[in-house]
């Protein structure tokens, strides 16, 4: 999926812990049209997780997973017409804002009844503490370009499986071929 080490360490931690919850195949999607709107969204991205980073690091970890659940919920339901939607973590944030993009994603994109919003809150939270704790442990020292870097590898993993997570939701079963 990548050859970028840091990366391809926080997505071995991510999908050891989701293929144990049973909430991704273990063949990743590869869903091309998702990854390319990957660009766009962190850009747009950046300035708010810059800003909230520092005080709460895993809601912004979490917010990246939501985010990447919606474009793939998206894809499902009219990829005709979201594909066209100039940035789609924009379109998101505006709906509501920054800090309730998670209630807004769970409740009006992926319409969850509470039980199914808290249990995929939970995983959610799960997933960014443990990137979290595996960045800390680094001992990187904050506000380097090392930092950032691996705070933006790690922002990418949570995109991706968030879609995964998604995805497999939506009843896609990703197998290698031959299967």
């Amino acid at each position: 999926m990548n050859d970028n080490a840091l990366e391809q360490q926080f997505q071995i931690t991510l999908s050891l812990y989701l293929l144990s919850k049973d909430k991704i195949d273990e063949h990743f999607p590869e869903a091309p049209d998702i990854e390319e709107k990957w660009s766009e969204i962190i850009a747009a991205f950046m300035p708010d997780a810059i800003r909230e980073f520092n005080e709460y690091p895993t809601a912004v970890f979490g917010w990246m997973m939501y985010i990447g659940m919606a474009v793939a919920k998206y894809w499902d339901l009219d990829w005709e017409l979201y594909s066209k939607v100039e940035n789609l973590y924009i379109y998101l944030r505006d709906r509501i804002d920054f800090d309730h993009l998670d209630d807004y994603i769970l409740e009006k994109v992926l319409m969850l009844d509470h039980d199914a919003a808290k249990e995929l809150q939970n995983l959610v939270i799960e997933c960014a503490e443990k990137i979290n704790l595996e960045i800390i442990h680094m001992q990187i020292e904050p506000g380097t370009k090392e930092a950032f870097h691996a705070v933006v590898d790690a922002l990418h993993q949570f995109y991706l499986f968030g879609s995964a997570i998604e995805l497999k939701a939506l009843g896609y079963h990703m197998t290698k071929l031959g299967e």
